[in-house]
């Protein structure tokens, strides 16, 4: 099973939480030829009325400038890997109990499958651990793609 471990940098905006907001920071981007491969928006769950938007991947001059028109910015306080890859049965488990018994602590994953492929954004405290749950995914997958699913 072939998985990509990269490393990438979120763009990120705290914005009220209002109907139009998201469209209002995705519109700019957009009309800036921006190709989103991911975007993130929820509410703060203490403060209702706070949200975050967060984007990737943001680069070239002008998606850039769009990115800061409206009101985005590097993220680099929380470290983020892209996993991506053949989806199996059970590979969500099995990355989550290989950075458990690592002691790698999440700020946050947000993960998927569509179709026949898998795609996680994790997020860790800092760079160490995002270093570290690298190596600790890569391996994770390999054992995932050995093991046999569990019929019923």
């Amino acid at each position: 099973m072939a998985i990509t471990v990269k490393r990438i940098t979120l763009w990120r905006t705290e914005v009220d939480n209002r109907p139009g907001v998201l469209a209002r920071t995705l519109e700019p981007l957009a009309s800036a030829g921006a190709d989103l491969r991911l975007v993130m928006g929820y509410r703060f769950p203490q403060m209702a009325e706070r949200a975050a938007i967060e984007l990737y991947p943001i680069s070239g001059k002008r998606v850039t400038a769009a990115a800061q028109q409206a009101g985005l910015s590097e993220s680099k306080d929380i470290p983020c890997l892209l996993v991506e890859g053949d989806n199996r049965p059970g590979l969500g488990a099995a990355i989550g109990r290989g950075l458990a018994d690592a002691g790698i602590n999440l700020a946050f994953v947000m993960a998927q499958v569509l179709g026949r492929r898998f795609t996680a954004a994790i997020g860790f405290d800092d760079e160490s651990a995002a270093t570290n749950a690298a190596r600790v995914i890569k391996q994770a997958a390999r054992t995932a793609a050995t093991k046999r699913p569990r019929r019923r």
